[in-house]
């Protein structure tokens, strides 16, 4: 069971390297400058968010929002 896993993975591990090189290999235009502008923009705002849920997180832990209820 074990060596079947481990084939299966290798298997998805090669599929994936395959698609990978791919898509590299394809010939055509280069992503013009809009397209590099659109792609820093967008994980520059991915990262923002990401920063600013983490906050969130961090200070409703902190504050204790996240305690279960306590009933009298």
């Amino acid at each position: 069971m074990r060596a079947l896993l481990i084939i299966f993975l290798l298997g998805m591990l090669a599929a994936v390297g395959y698609f990978a090189y791919s898509a590299m290999a394809v010939e055509g235009e280069p992503i013009p400058t809009e397209g590099y502008v659109a792609l820093a923009l967008g994980a520059g705002l991915s990262v923002l968010v990401g920063v600013g849920l983490m906050m969130l997180l961090f200070f409703s832990s902190r504050r204790g929002y996240d305690e279960p209820p306590h009933f009298r």
